[in-house]
């Protein structure tokens, strides 16, 4: 008896075309498009992307003759997903909705929906790829990056557990995208060229800043302008590898409203990110601007002409011992050590030469050179060669 697999068909070619792919390798496939928005209390956009996407699956499904169902994850979508960005912003951290959608919602609401249905797997469009190893009697699984390094999103995933590698499948991780494109359309498949959703995960493209004002108060506050020649970035970050080189080398500029001349004003500190340019509504300027520090407490932005602004960089961040996950527990490091690894902080960031160092408090992820916009909210995730092994919220 062949084996079921539930699909998460989005409407998109990636996950069609991964359909099809386990049809024609023998497997028993499903589609199951996830509902995950219809809170008229909270606007995400003029259109509405889900009723056309969740239309072209189920084309997609009759198509290819596997049975097609809709079911609605919106409650659980706008507990963990929703209130957290809010919650993230609102606190002056910048969220990243997308990793956790694909821990909270597809590798486990979804899952746990898949597996009461029977299913042996899950699988996805994901780009990136999952290989098996042994160490004794232990079944070990690894993520691996796609084979497309444009398309790889590896980094997507790092908050997986072994449990969930085990129950997914990612049929097009050895494929290029133009190889998908190709496929969907030798197989006249409706979705062969629709473009990439962009956006929210599972939601579309949304404007942030107006989806946050709808929870999120309007407070005016000040635009602060600091020099890149202020005292306050002659003092920090000396590389000299001291006790406290790990210290130093996460610290963040102390800034306040004598670091640099007022500007302009802004809506609201908990709007905007580390490294945002548009927005600022400030010109006159020969460099853009760049947002190089908040103060949510105070309603402060401190902003840097520049994308080369000292304010933008830092050699390392910290991830709090709570926050840190090991995909691959057999290889997490033990107190008071460190290892080389690569690393990401951003999603198609090329992989970075960097260090791990565990301590007591956390651990310290420590790049061989400065890092522009690292984000308190944001995803640091590091690999060995090819594969991640751990992530963290940063903190």
């Amino acid at each position: 008896m062949s084996k079921k697999v539930i699909v998460a068909l989005s409407g998109g070619v990636d996950s069609s075309v991964a359909a099809l792919i386990l049809k024609k390798q023998g497997y028993h496939v499903i589609g199951i498009f996830m509902k995950n928005w219809y809170d008229e209390s909270v606007t995400i956009s003029n259109e509405c992307p889900w009723l056309e996407d969740s239309n072209d699956a189920l084309i997609i499904s009759e198509k290819l003759g596997i049975p097609f169902q809709v079911i609605d994850l919106s409650k659980e979508y706008k507990k963990r997903i929703v209130d957290y960005m809010f919650r993230e912003y609102k606190e002056g951290r910048t969220p990243n909705p997308d990793i956790l959608c694909n821990k909270e919602i597809k590798f486990d609401v979804f899952l746990s929906k898949a597996e009461s249905l029977g299913a042996d797997y899950i699988a996805t469009g994901h780009y990136c790829r999952k290989k098996e190893s042994k160490k004794g009697n232990k079944k070990i699984y690894k993520l691996i990056e796609g084979k497309d390094n444009t398309k790889d999103q590896s980094y997507f995933l790092c908050q997986l557990n072994q449990i969930q590698l085990s129950k997914v499948l990612f049929p097009i991780g050895d494929l290029k995208k133009t190889d998908v494109r190709k496929i969907a359309k030798e197989n006249g498949l409706i979705t062969a060229n629709k473009k990439d959703s962009q956006g929210l995960c599972f939601v579309g493209k949304i404007k942030l800043p107006e989806f946050l004002q709808q929870k999120l108060k309007i407070k005016r506050g000040k635009i602060i302008k600091v020099s890149p020649d202020e005292k306050i970035f002659k003092k920090a970050f000396k590389d000299v590898k001291d006790e406290n080189y790990l210290m130093k080398s996460v610290q963040k500029y102390k800034y306040s409203e004598s670091s640099g001349e007022m500007i302009g004003y802004h809506d609201g500190a908990h709007f905007f990110t580390i490294g945002q340019r548009k927005g600022l509504q400030v010109g006159g300027f020969k460099k853009p601007l760049f947002v190089i520090e908040k103060d949510v407490k105070k309603n402060i932005i401190y902003v840097g002409e520049g994308e080369n602004h000292p304010g933008l960089y830092r050699q390392g961040l910290l991830i709090k011992s709570n926050d840190i996950n090991w995909l691959r527990p057999d290889l997490k490091i033990s107190l008071n050590s460190s290892e080389k690894i690569l690393a990401r902080i951003r999603y198609r960031q090329t992989l970075k030469p960097a260090q791990i160092f565990r301590r007591k408090e956390g651990l310290y992820l420590v790049f061989n050179k400065k890092q522009k916009s690292i984000s308190s909210g944001q995803f640091a995730a590091w690999y060995k060669e090819k594969e991640l092994i751990g992530s963290g919220i940063i903190y």
